[in-house]
């Protein structure tokens, strides 16, 4: 049965697994002598999924963190040197066989962030990584083909082990809305657009990693806040189809796309709809929708993933939904819609998603934890998962010297009055906020209080 009519299914919990690397050819022996299975339509369909235990510890010493600590989390490939680990942190061979561990011979789910693109995040400075715009043959040699290799070793690649890539985290879409002359551009990205090392970096780390029997590559495409208007819609299919296609790739080493990672947006707005009217003005025109044509992520993830097929990818590719921030529970949720005084005070009353612009994307103020982790949840969605760990900060809320090549972002400032991104808008952040990807406990603390559902 096609994943985009499978009945929804809960993904099993993530039990302790170690996860070993996969042998980047089809025809490599495993130790063993047994081969590894035929890659199957949804990786999360009757799968286990990799608990971190770096990340389950640190969740888990926190007041009620016990409650979440078993659920599977991204493991994020962002330097170099995270490959091997780095910080007591475990690299990616002792995740590897920590999942092949957890797994007890089950099919078993290993969620990687491939995250460290030349020139990264030109757009956000509190995530910029350690490669200059044009260092796109370090980008190759020393991250991807390194990542490669491991996953490529038959103890891995000819396991139960079902390796997940989440590639380049907002990297795409910044070539189409924060280039060329519109209010958001930024000189970082117009360099990336013109210097093509975004799109060959995405294409060679789809090629690379596709080739190997057990790996399923998903590219990150934003969130309906950010893609879901007219004119970023298309080109963004068309860009993403664009990388698929670059450096010896092909849209067959694509098994879908990732959207919301990282960021906030509400998974289902039940209080409204693009539809709706109030006293004959439709709701794209209110404040916070703003002309877009999708008010949640489910609507927009499940369109896009049509758009791409529309564009030449196969029908079967599916997509993920980041659930780790966007549950907005908590007593400030909506029980109800707004009132229809006006299409502004209607929208603003019944939203779920309580930030104050959708542009804000930095340790969000407010935030709760949002769906579990689970398998086949929708049509078209092959399963909402938390690729972003809860309690790890989006970046720093003042500048921070450190040696991991991130900067600070003024979105990440509560004081911050913001840009054309958000509006100049308050940037609605947390403050006391550690670099990105250190733990935050008052974050995560906001996350288990703002749940939603409830734990």
């Amino acid at each position: 049965m096609s994943r985009r009519i499978r009945m929804a299914g809960t993904l099993l919990a993530a039990s302790a697994l170690t996860m070993g690397a996969l042998t980047g050819v089809a025809s490599a022996q495993v130790d063993s002598g047994r081969a590894a299975a035929a890659k199957v339509d949804n990786p999360y369909a009757g799968a286990k999924v990799y608990v971190n235990p770096d990340w389950s510890a640190k969740a888990a010493a926190e007041p009620g963190g016990s409650k979440i600590s078993n659920q599977p989390t991204g493991i994020w490939l962002d330097r170099i040197a995270a490959i091997n680990g780095t910080g007591g942190a475990m690299g990616l061979r002792a995740h590897l066989d920590e999942a092949l561990k957890q797994s007890g011979g089950s099919p078993t789910v290993v969620q990687l962030v491939v995250y460290d693109l030349p020139g990264r995040d030109c757009s956000a400075l509190a995530s910029n990584g350690e490669l200059g715009p044009t260092e796109i043959d370090k980008y190759k040699t020393q991250f991807i083909d390194p990542i490669a290799a491991i996953l490529s070793e038959s103890k891995y690649a000819n396991s139960n082990l079902r390796i997940v890539n989440t590639i380049e985290v907002d990297s795409l879409p910044n070539l189409v809305t924060n280039t060329g002359g519109r209010a958001t551009a930024t000189p970082q990205c117009d360099t990336m657009k013109a210097n093509g090392n975004y799109v060959k970096g995405v294409g060679y780390a789809l090629n690379k990693l596709g080739a190997i029997g057990n790996v399923y590559n998903y590219i990150d495409a934003g969130h309906h806040g950010w893609i879901g208007w007219d004119d970023n819609f298309n080109p963004t299919a068309q860009v993403i189809k664009q990388a698929a296609t670059a450096e010896g790739s092909t849209v067959d080493k694509v098994a879908g796309i990732i959207t919301n990672t990282a960021n906030f947006s509400a998974l289902k707005e039940n209080n409204f709809t693009i539809n709706d009217s109030v006293n004959g003005t439709t709701v794209r025109q209110s404040k916070w929708v703003d002309w877009n044509r999708y008010v949640d992520e489910l609507s927009y993830a499940q369109a896009f993933r049509q758009e791409l097929v529309n564009v030449g990818f196969p029908s079967n590719i599916g997509a993920l939904i980041d659930t780790s921030r966007n549950g907005w529970g908590g007593s400030a949720r909506p029980s109800g819609p707004g009132a229809k005084t006006d299409v502004d005070t209607y929208v603003n009353g019944g939203r779920y998603d309580r930030r104050i612009h959708v542009g804000n994307w930095c340790n969000q103020s407010g935030a709760g934890l949002g769906e579990r982790p689970k398998a086949a949840p929708a049509s078209g969605i092959d399963a909402y998962v938390w690729m972003k760990p809860p309690g790890e900060s989006d970046g720093a809320s003042s500048e921070i010297p450190n040696d991991e090549g991130k900067g600070f972002d003024r979105m990440c400032d509560p004081t911050y009055t913001g840009n054309a991104r958000n509006g100049n808008n308050l940037s609605g952040a947390l403050p006391n906020a550690p670099l990105s990807g250190h733990w935050f406990s008052a974050q995560f603390q906001e996350l288990l209080k703002n749940a939603y559902p409830a734990l």
